[in-house]
């Protein structure tokens, strides 16, 4: 008999809609019963990485369990593979396993969405993307569908997987243009997603005064993305939010920037706070953190 609490890759995205998403990422951190334990992260021989990363609230358990192996950049294999095991915490039975790395993906996208909708001076576009992998192509299609832009620039160090993502934000009804000086597009875009590798930095130049940065690929503390001096430029002339408080000792970008990460408010903070969105560049730091993969499960039950 087929397991139809097993869904694949489709049908887990199916069940996470961007802007649903994005909503129930804001209903989860309003949500005083989440409880989110550190994640593991089991460093592998040949410089992968397994996580382990429980969460629940007062109904609902999961534990998200992914390997990541960047050297499988370019081979045609994911980086990121393994699932979302989910729980009733009422009867313990399990109610669905969905995919890891599609979860990773939306989940990601639906968070730097609604840190746009929350702290981003201008909505228009055009969306400059830094990275045309998975990550990519899910906050493409986050901000082509939560914010409505017509206009985007992507750059990658493959111009390949540039012009496959170009021709899929055609495909979506997007003007799309494949750049190879993101520094220069910064005067055009005020909104920047960074969604690379994050093996070296991408983004070095002042952004706009209306700028919303997205910093999504750097997780570690070695990894970076974005040059010290851009980091510490926001920090003193804009503002700097960071995805949850692990951020505190991940977020390479803002530590190698020399940078006090826990005088930085979260996104939880923001949302808690109600205030209007402030005056200068705004740089978002995602790192990750299980909750947000609780709320796409909280979502997926409700298909």
């Amino acid at each position: 008999m087929p397991d139809d609490t097993l869904l694949s890759p489709a049908q887990t995205a199916a069940r996470l809609p961007y802007p649903a998403l994005a909503t129930e990422i804001a209903a989860l951190l309003a949500d005083p019963g989440v409880q989110v334990p550190p994640r593991l992260v089991q460093p592998l021989p040949g410089g992968g990485s397994l996580f382990v990363m429980p969460a629940h609230d007062a109904r609902v358990a999961i534990t998200k369990l992914i390997s990541y192996t960047p050297a499988n950049a370019g081979t045609g294999r994911p980086a990121i593979q393994g699932d979302v095991v989910v729980f009733d915490i009422a009867t313990g039975e399990r109610r669905l396993v969905l995919d890891g790395p599609t979860v990773t993906a939306r989940r990601t996208a639906a968070v730097s969405l609604l840190a746009a909708q929350t702290l981003a001076l201008n909505l228009q576009g055009p969306l400059l993307i830094v990275g045309a992998g998975v990550q990519g192509r899910s906050h493409l299609e986050a901000f082509a569908t939560g914010l409505g832009l017509r206009d985007v620039k992507i750059a990658s160090r493959r111009a390949a997987s540039a012009q496959a993502l170009a021709e899929h934000a055609r495909g979506l009804g997007l003007r799309a243009e494949v750049i190879t000086d993101p520094d220069a597009a910064l005067t055009d875009c005020p909104l920047v997603v960074t969604s690379t590798p994050a093996s070296g930095v991408v983004l070095r130049a002042a952004p706009r005064p209306d700028a919303f940065i997205a910093a999504v690929g750097a997780f570690t503390p070695r990894m970076v993305e974005l040059a010290p001096e851009l980091c510490r430029h926001i920090a003193e002339r804009g503002t700097v939010v960071v995805d949850t408080r692990d951020a505190d000792h991940e977020a390479g970008d803002l530590l190698q920037a020399g940078l006090d990460v826990t005088r930085f408010a979260t996104l939880q903070d923001v949302l808690r706070a109600k205030k209007n969105r402030s005056q200068g560049p705004v740089l978002f730091k995602s790192c990750g953190w299980a909750g947000w993969d609780l709320a796409a499960a909280r979502l997926a039950l409700l298909d």
